[in-house]
């Protein structure tokens, strides 16, 4: 199917969703989006496998815009993810796509925003609900949001959400919707827990592989650099430096980790900010569209806080602490190599992470070449200069 979709006009979509496409600078469809679209508008169950980055929202927001009834009262489809970045991010996706649909009223819902915010959004009740499951579960508690009409439900980062302990609100959410709902589930890995609410949920779901190689897989050049404590600041400041970079995420494992990077290098006079989970949202919202709009060179985070985090030119991410999980490494890295641009990501490791690096490598099928600095330069293995 994915190799007989050479535009976007071979979907046969409506003309208003064409225009926004255009408008949004696409062409060609990734591979999840031709294989996908043509499923969901068939009204098939899925459940997709794809890695970060390949273009999951409008794999299934376009189809959702498609399917939509201007006359229907009530909720036609909701998207369940599991955090609030990642709730904002679609909605924004969206909402670029319905710009030729000026009656599709899209309502984002999550925790950390003010609740008569929300209460008055869903007055006019939404076509399409973006929200993460406790603060939706929240408003169907309430009685302000009702999902007995439903005819989609998406779980974005389907693996991610049951991982972080949602599984019993999905159930609750997925209960509250028609029986014969059309539900779609998006995942970097099919583990068991998916696999549970798929075989309870779906009927006949057309299931979807997408691997990262070929045209699908980030231009992500990955960088291995040994060094430990806190030599690693100054290292990732003389590669900074060394590179000319001007849009860099620095991950780090633990809140306090982050919050001690960013402070030391805002005593180093470098421009930065920080995200993780003790920012209230409104503050995580100003530093996410900070960085978005250049307003600072580096922002540090967590894993979670920066989930759903969208920016095209990222230029190079350092891992500051190895991730705890495999998963986590490539969507950290996954930050940057965007919209077919080129990427670097830079891994610090002491001689102790050995066994780290080698189920990383292993998870991901890549290699990291290993940097060292040297009078003011990056440079590899056989002594060649990284530019």
């Amino acid at each position: 199917m994915a190799g007989e979709i050479a535009s976007f006009s071979d979907l046969q979509l409506s003309e208003e969703i064409l225009k926004a496409v255009v408008r949004m600078g696409f062409d060609v469809p990734t591979p999840v989006q031709a294989l996908t679209i043509p499923v969901m508008l068939e009204g098939r169950d899925v459940i997709a496998k794809a890695p970060t980055g390949t273009g999951k929202t409008c794999a299934f927001g376009i189809p959702l815009l498609e399917m939509l009834d201007p006359e229907a009262p009530d909720t036609q489809a909701v998207i369940v993810c599991p955090t609030r970045e990642l709730c904002l991010q679609i909605t924004q996706e969206l909402r670029d796509l319905a710009l030729y649909l000026p009656w599709v009223h899209i309502v984002a819902i999550y925790g950390g925003q003010p609740m008569q915010k929300q209460l008055t959004a869903l007055k006019k009740t939404p076509h399409i609900l973006v929200a993460t499951p406790g603060r939706l579960l929240d408003h169907m508690n309430r009685g302000t949001v009702w999902l007995g009409n439903v005819y989609t439900a998406v779980l974005d980062e389907a693996d991610e959400m049951l991982k972080m302990g949602f599984i019993k609100d999905v159930r609750r959410i997925l209960n509250a919707t028609p029986a014969d709902t059309q539900v779609v589930m998006f995942s970097a890995t099919i583990s068991r827990d998916v696999e549970d609410v798929a075989w309870e949920y779906q009927h006949d779901a057309k299931e979807i592989t997408v691997q990262a190689e070929g045209e699908n897989r980030p231009a992500i050049a990955q960088y291995l650099l040994y060094c430990a404590g806190e030599d690693r600041i100054a290292a990732m400041c003389a590669i900074i430096d060394a590179l000319d970079l001007k849009r860099v995420m620095i991950f780090g494992n633990m809140k306090s980790t982050v919050r001690r990077l960013a402070a030391q290098l805002q005593k180093q006079h470098r421009s930065v900010d920080a995200l993780h989970g003790d920012i209230p949202q409104s503050q995580r919202n100003r530093v996410m569209q900070g960085f978005r709009d250049g307003k600072f060179e580096i922002l540090v985070a967590t894993d979670v806080a920066a989930r759903g985090i969208d920016v095209d030119d990222v230029e190079a991410v350092f891992n500051y602490d190895i991730p705890e999980e495999n998963e986590y490494y490539l969507h950290r890295i996954g930050r940057t190599g965007r919209a077919k641009r080129h990427g670097m990501a830079f891994t610090l490791a002491g001689e102790a992470d050995q066994f780290r690096l080698r189920d990383i490598r292993k998870y991901t099928h890549s290699e990291m070449k290993e940097i060292t600095l040297q009078d003011g330069r990056v440079l590899l293995e056989d002594g060649t200069p990284l530019e």
